[in-house]
């Protein structure tokens, strides 16, 4: 690696203030707010607005879209397309 290109690689506390959950990792990511940390040593925190303590789908609370519905629905709607050529019928995909 070229020296004195890359930013500087450290300790950093992401912390999801919505879900009042924080974790510890490396990252070039940089903050001019401090926490102390667990084990007693003070790192640059960086709040984020989502994390795996908020996000619908790590939570449980996702919605299952039902695609099944949904293609039936486009089918009433639209009406089959399929066909094998005859009486000016397209057949296939376009």
């Amino acid at each position: 690696m070229k020296p004195g290109i890359h930013p500087p690689y450290g300790p950093v506390v992401f912390r999801d203030r919505a879900a009042g959950f924080a974790f510890l990792t490396r990252s070039t990511a940089t903050s001019d707010k401090t926490v102390e940390w667990e084990d007693g040593r003070t790192y640059p925190v960086v709040d984020v607005e989502i994390s795996s303590a908020s996000h619908p789908f790590y939570t449980g609370t996702a919605r299952v879209l039902d695609t099944a519905g949904r293609v039936e629905r486009f089918e009433r709607r639209y009406g089959h397309r399929r066909g094998n050529g005859a009486n000016g019928e397209r057949g296939g995909p376009r």
